[in-house]
């Protein structure tokens, strides 16, 4: 029988599922560190909220675990590389709390434009400062959303419902859906400049943190109020301060701060700020909801080995599994490769298309599908996993194809990727040798034979010579060591592409020198 220790606050109707299905299960809230890798060994399944941290430290003391469940979206408490290497799933709940946590966002707005919290404090102290709390009306307002995807949209319906005027800036929002939902998609540069309350709906990654730097603060319309109800860290917390008092900025919203706990922070002596404790996802319906969808996936793993919400692992039946595998670890990084280059050069996507050729064409090819969408949107998104890529790529109209085709070409086995942005279309192929190890062979119509590598360097240039001796001078300066050298042509005298594996990231120094370098076009470290 599997055993599960529920370590945080979960809903008794969580408890009972597993119960019910047969699996013993433990609730022991409150846990001190220390007490929990004590009891931890003998439990196969860990359900957590946010309190719980799942450290490396705990994972090497958990040889039974098979599987971690996290009630909510955020996995910033669980050590997922550690997990992942140990072979432990970890499994949330994407979706449960969306409609709660916009909603806060709106209240957020309608404390800050009536100043509720002071004008409470205040009455309740005894005072009746009626012209002192001057709030603003809401109604023909623009209201600019950093992020328009599940929880983005809900706030943008909820605000035409206010007669505001919504303008959106998503790189994965395309025109279509935007019609649809009723917003205007613009840049973020524009957003910056038009809008009367920015309100953030993003998750935190390399290239949205600080999305609301110092620069972009003091660009804002003077008045302008800022919301954050998604990731601290979004938000240059000091910069905010120094905007706030200078007058520049008329107020702040913030659930969320770079550090939790926050405990201390210079937006908190702040007359013109509203703060609330991470309350995004805090409704009885939500706790609800995400507690019965974490006790279900956790239970059909135990019981049947589905996977459904895992952050580091592909959704599959048990049945499907041993033969899927290679071929979605290679649809994963066709995906991954396509999405950091697509990063790079900030093209919003409008159409993905898979196709597949020769055996791959034979299998089911959704859950195939399903990786290469999750390799894509992760650089841009954070983790994206294989049930919710499809649904996120519909929220932003993103069409998706695939195409099979049963007789072999050249390879026995080929698997496309296009990506179809409003900039340009590639495309990036590959194979699996001897049916397991996934190998790059065509990257935007040209034969590139490469293995893939946890660090990659990608770079197209004119083919001229002296390009390869300037390359290897640069990196051989720098210290970097070159773990395979591939070279790719369309003509003599063309388009050329270098993929390099390293034995380490790139650092971005030698990155821009390598950018630099005369004949290169274009150069992107890659990470798989």
């Amino acid at each position: 029988m599997p055993k599960v220790l529920i370590s945080d606050k979960l809903s008794p109707a969580a408890v009972q599922i597993f119960r019910d299905r047969g699996i013993e299960v433990d609730f022991k809230p409150g846990l001190s560190p220390a007490d929990l890798r004590a009891i931890i060994a003998p439990y196969d399944g860990l359900a957590v909220r946010s309190a719980t941290k799942v450290t490396r430290e705990l994972l090497d003391v958990a040889p039974n675990l098979k599987v971690v469940g996290r009630a909510g979206i955020g996995v910033d408490n669980v050590d997922v590389t550690s997990a992942t290497a140990r072979g432990v799933v970890v499994m949330n709940t994407p979706f449960g709390n969306a409609i709660t946590t916009a909603e806060h966002a709106i209240a957020m707005m309608f404390a800050l434009a009536r100043q509720i919290p002071e004008a409470s404090a205040s009455t309740k102290a005894g005072k009746w400062e009626k012209n002192r709390f001057m709030g603003v009306e809401l109604t023909g307002k623009v209201l600019g959303l950093i992020g328009c995807g599940n929880i983005g949209s809900i706030v943008a319906d909820r605000a035409l419902g206010l007669k505001m005027k919504v303008i959106a800036y998503d790189p994965f929002l395309s025109e279509k859906r935007a019609v649809e939902i009723g917003v205007e998609k613009v840049e973020l540069d524009a957003l910056i400049a038009r809008a009367d309350i920015v309100t953030l709906h993003t998750p935190l990654t390399e290239q949205t943190r600080n999305i609301l730097g110092r620069d972009a603060l003091f660009r804002l319309k003077k008045g302008a109020r800022l919301i954050n109800c998604a990731r601290g860290g979004l938000v240059d917390e000091a910069a905010l301060a120094e905007a706030l008092t200078s007058g520049h900025l008329a107020g702040a919203a913030l659930d969320v701060f770079e550090t939790e706990p926050a405990t201390d922070s210079p937006l908190f002596g702040l007359e013109n700020v509203v703060c609330t404790p991470h309350l995004g996802a805090a409704t009885a319906e939500a706790q609800e909801n995400v507690a019965l969808q974490v006790a279900d996936q956790m239970a059909d793993f135990l019981l049947t080995g589905a996977v459904s919400n895992a952050i580091n692992m592909p959704s599959v039946t048990a049945e499907e599994a041993p033969r899927l595998k290679p071929y979605m670890e290679l649809a994963r990084l066709l995906g991954a490769m396509a999405g950091q280059l697509t990063a790079a050069q900030d093209g919003a996507i409008k159409a993905i298309r898979v196709e597949y050729e020769g055996h791959a064409a034979e299998l089911n090819h959704r859950p195939l599908t399903a990786a290469a969408l999750a390799g894509v949107l992760t650089p841009l998104m954070g983790a994206v996993n294989m049930v919710n890529a499809p649904v996120l790529a519909k929220q932003r109209g993103i069409d998706v194809a695939e195409t099979t085709l049963e007789r072999s070409g050249e390879y026995q086995t080929l698997v496309r990727l296009t990506v179809v942005t409003d900039k340009y279309e590639k495309s990036i192929a590959g194979t699996l040798l001897a049916e397991n190890r996934p190998r790059l062979v065509e990257i935007k119509g040209i034969a590139v034979e490469a293995d893939f590598a946890p660090h990659m360097l990608y770079v197209t240039n004119q083919d001229k010579p002296g390009f390869i001796g300037r390359f290897g001078t640069a990196l051989a300066e720098a210290g970097i060591n070159i773990a395979t050298f591939h070279l790719g042509r369309s003509a003599p005298g063309g388009d050329a592409i270098c993929l390099v594996g390293l034995d380490g990231p790139m650092p971005e120094p030698v990155l821009s020198g390598v950018r630099k370098l005369p004949l290169v076009v274009q150069a992107t470290s890659l990470a798989f």
